[in-house]
């Protein structure tokens, strides 16, 4: 017999052997309460309201709805707390921040605390005060047809947020593009020479020029504040030929140095010796000229006196001469009259000689005491006066 059959035991029991009302049942619990007592428990948190005794099946429905409608309102308001903390951003002293709205540039703004409307708003931020590097290394090749490794180093920030957002894709990117294109322009019209010693601080000014150029060109908002040329180096496959090189011009420059040094000192002394040549030639010419008008002079007194006393002036005139001309010679033969064959010989070298050894002797210590010569000499003058006096 079944169990809900009449006469049978449908009031007291369920198919599962336990009592519908009242005593202790056995079996699963029911599943429409339990979600029942869940669906008033979720109602009593989200406001949905308590369930009232005699709504019959209406009264359920409305809590379901009441229930939906708190888990909506929960939504909403993560959804618009997870918004306003995106939406609200902050801007630092060094930064500055670009507003794109539907896409289009909007406005640029400053530090402080900002908000824009996602996602109908983006929004950029960059510090733009701080100064940035990029390193370069690379093999050029130089005007002389020679290859080199060239170190850079370029500093840069950015000056032109918007331009940096919007008018290049990647200007970090570009800005290295850049650098190796003015590199190698640089580089190849310059010798190697210049490249590999004081030619790096022009390299230097003619690259940063060039590569502002480029920037500002492609409109990218960089300015660049230094560029670096660090010492450049052969390839390490030729680096002991160019070590040789270097080496060469080292001593080349040695020697510059040595031959400057000594042209200064040998010029200087030349134009010393030059101007003491001129100065002895001005002072022959003075002298020269000075004597040849004394004898002018003195010839022209000489006129006047021999026309007062020819007699005496011509004896004068020639005992004058005969002085001048002994003092120049070492040895006199004296003769007498005509049939006499008296013949006096005077030894003056002799005597120049002796008064020349008595004047060492006398300088080294000794005692020997010699005459004057210039006495032994007037004396023989005032002989030699008396003989041509008798003899005539």
């Amino acid at each position: 017999m079944a169990w809900n059959e009449p006469g049978g035991n449908s009031n007291n029991q369920d198919p599962w052997g336990g009592k519908r009302k009242g005593g202790d049942r056995k079996g699963p619990p029911d599943l429409d309460e339990a979600f029942r007592k869940l669906q008033e428990s979720l109602n009593g948190l989200f406001g949905g309201g308590k369930k009232r005794s005699g709504d019959g099946g209406g009264s359920g429905g409305g809590s379901g709805k009441g229930g939906s409608y708190g888990l909506l309102g929960i939504g909403l308001v993560a959804l618009l707390a997870i918004w306003l903390y995106n939406a609200i951003y902050v801007v630092d002293e060094q930064e500055q921040a670009v507003i794109l709205r539907f896409g289009k540039y909007y406005e640029t703004v400053g530090s402080g605390l900002n908000i824009y409307f996602p996602p109908f708003d983006r929004k950029y931020l960059e510090n733009v005060t701080r100064e940035r590097a990029y390193s370069k290394q690379g093999q050029m090749l130089t005007e002389d047809e020679n290859i080199v490794e060239v170190p850079l180093t370029v500093q840069y920030r950015i000056t032109n947020l918007q331009d940096f957002v919007l008018n290049v894709d990647q200007p970090e990117v570009s800005l290295q593009h850049a650098t190796e294109s003015a590199l190698r322009h640089v580089v190849g019209s310059t010798a190697m020479d210049q490249v590999l010693t004081e030619g790096r601080e022009l390299m230097a000014s003619e690259i940063k020029e060039r590569l502002q150029r480029f920037l500002d060109t492609y409109r990218t908002g960089i300015t660049v504040t230094q560029v670096n040329v660090q010492s450049a180096a052969a390839p390490r496959e030729v680096q002991e030929a160019f070590d040789d090189v270097i080496r060469a011009r080292e001593d080349e420059q040695r020697s510059r140095n040595q031959a400057e040094t000594y042209a200064n000192g040998v010029i200087p002394e030349a134009r010393g010796q030059a101007q003491r040549i001129v100065e002895d030639a001005n002072g022959y010419r003075d002298e020269v000229v000075s004597r040849a008008k004394g004898e002018a002079d003195r010839f022209t007194k000489l006129v006047a006196e021999y026309r007062k006393a020819p007699e005496v002036t011509r004896e004068r005139l020639y005992l004058d001469t005969m002085q001048e001309v002994f003092s120049n010679t070492s040895k006199v033969l004296v003769t007498g009259d005509k049939g006499q064959n008296n013949l006096l010989y005077l030894p003056l070298d002799k005597m120049i000689e002796s008064s020349r050894s008595g004047s060492t002797s006398s300088g080294s210590g000794g005692s020997t005491v010699i005459a004057d010569p210039g006495s032994r000499a007037a004396d023989a003058q005032q002989q030699r006066e008396t003989r041509t006096r008798e003899t005539r």
